[in-house]
């Protein structure tokens, strides 16, 4: 049997101590600063409980932002040390600039780098210990995959994608034809008499059950499967793994049963929260309207000069329960980009011109969009809205495509903020499933979730 002194953190552990030990190491970093050096700027006292508070909501805030907490990157220190010193970098500044909320600034601005370098210097040291013992193999969860070996592939490498402590050892075919060897690098397939014997070798801390039909598993796995389940062992099935790991829905392997899969939210049905949402809709529409305004001289002044036409336009898309709706953008593509037909935007369209690439790229152009949110056809966050074309075409293709209109389409939303620029059927694919969990769980907090990701999102430029 597996052993039960090995130890392994879920992913939302993982997150959770990167937080919580971010927050710890920063202020022993200061306290320490403070009894080494000539530093009085930042104390941590009772009667100033409230800078401490303030310290700990940035370091969250923009922890997030610039992706500190993002699990593939938390595993690369090359990667991380850039996150490190763009957070440290924010955070100080935004807590120096709010001198109301915080200590007034020092005279002395040797301590402003002392208070930096503490930022840094704790985060890189507690950065370094996390992946050199946490994010280590000693802390991997060991898992065996049981399933039809046609989806095994697939399976295998969404999962070893999504989480770098994710350890698959191995398969087991669970169907009673076996005519095919799986073509998968670095996956074993075990024989399925092997199964006891390979969980006590392998200290397997979980299986998981990949069965498309579960009719194919043969009585000798089924009793297997039972019998550990009996005593306690971790069996689960894959789809809400996966759904657990990758925060989309599969529904690529979601069959007959597919409404075991759709417990959507029941925020969908809540009165207060659809108030609250519209409230934040209409106040976040004035404000973007307003910015839009401010911005409406120097979008002419660029438009003249650099992309000769029309400022706004138009264009169908599908909105809640399938109703169609205008849509307004500034205008980014040549004129008759479509000429030849409809087609899929591609990164670094051609058909995009110099100045419309910038409007995209700092997401000026969905300024006016704000207008449809403000008439109630779009909101602030939910699936982006799609052409009636194209919604058509993929709706024949995708399985559930169409699930994604019980909402309102957003300004931004999960699938923006998770996955990159769509422009072929399997990115569709990968949207649709941000879109689907978003509409299962979606919620105030996973909305502030969103809200912060798509800061993060412009900053890096993604998603365009």
């Amino acid at each position: 049997m597996a052993d039960k002194n090995s130890i392994h953190f879920e992913i939302s552990e993982r997150k959770i101590l990167l937080r919580i030990f971010d927050i710890a190491f920063i202020l022993c970093g200061l306290y320490l600063v403070g009894m080494l050096f000539d530093f009085d700027y930042f104390r941590i006292t009772r009667e100033n409980w409230s800078w401490t508070l303030v310290l700990v909501v940035y370091i969250s805030v923009f922890g997030t932002i610039f992706e500190l907490y993002d699990l593939q990157k938390s595993s690369k220190l090359e990667i991380i040390i850039s996150n490190i010193v763009l957070t440290s970098s924010v955070t100080v500044l935004f807590y120096l600039l709010t001198p109301f909320l915080t200590p007034t600034l020092p005279d002395n601005r040797l301590q402003i780098i002392y208070f930096y370098l503490a930022f840094v210097v704790s985060l890189t040291i507690w950065r370094w210990a996390y992946i050199t013992f946490i994010s280590s193999p000693r802390f991997y969860k060991k898992v065996l995959l049981v399933g039809e070996i046609s989806n095994i592939e697939p399976i295998a490498k969404s999962l070893k994608e999504s989480d770098p402590n994710y350890k698959i050892v191995g398969f087991i075919n669970c169907e009673y034809e076996n005519t095919d060897r799986i073509k998968f690098k670095g996956l074993k397939e075990y024989n399925p008499n092997q199964f006891i014997q390979i969980i006590k070798e392998q200290k397997i801390s979980e299986i998981v059950v990949a069965s498309y039909n579960s009719e194919t598993i043969t009585p000798e796995i089924y009793n297997d499967l039972i019998s550990l389940l009996e005593k306690g062992f971790t069996i689960r099935e894959y789809t809400q793994v996966y759904e657990e790991i990758n925060y989309r829905v599969p529904v690529q392997f979601v069959g007959k049963d597919f409404y075991k899969y759709f417990p959507f939210s029941r925020s969908n049905q809540n009165k207060l929260y659809l108030l609250h949402r519209r409230l934040s809709d209409i106040l976040f529409s004035v404000l973007g309207l307003f910015l839009g305004i401010v911005l409406i001289p120097f979008i002419l002044i660029g438009n003249l000069i650099a992309n000769r036409g029309p400022v706004f336009y138009t264009q169908e898309r599908i909105g809640k329960n399938g109703n169609p709706f205008a849509i307004i953008k500034l205008r980014t593509m040549i004129r008759n980009a479509e000429k030849d037909g409809m087609k899929w935007a591609q990164k670094n369209d051609v058909r995009v011109t110099k100045f419309g690439k910038f409007l995209r790229i700092t997401r000026i152009d969905e300024i006016p969009q704000f207008i449809n949110v403000l008439k109630g056809e779009m909101s602030l966050i939910g699936p982006r809205p799609e052409r009636p074309f194209f919604v058509q075409e993929l709706s024949q293709i995708i399985p559930f495509y169409e699930t994604r209109h019980i909402v309102k389409p957003g300004l931004t939303g999960w699938a923006q903020v998770n996955s990159r620029y769509g422009s072929t059927i399997d990115d569709s694919l990968v949207k649709l499933q941000y879109d689907l969990f978003y509409i299962k769980h979606r919620s105030f907090f996973l909305d502030i979730n969103i809200l912060i990701k798509t800061l993060s999102t412009i900053i890096f430029f993604r998603g365009r």
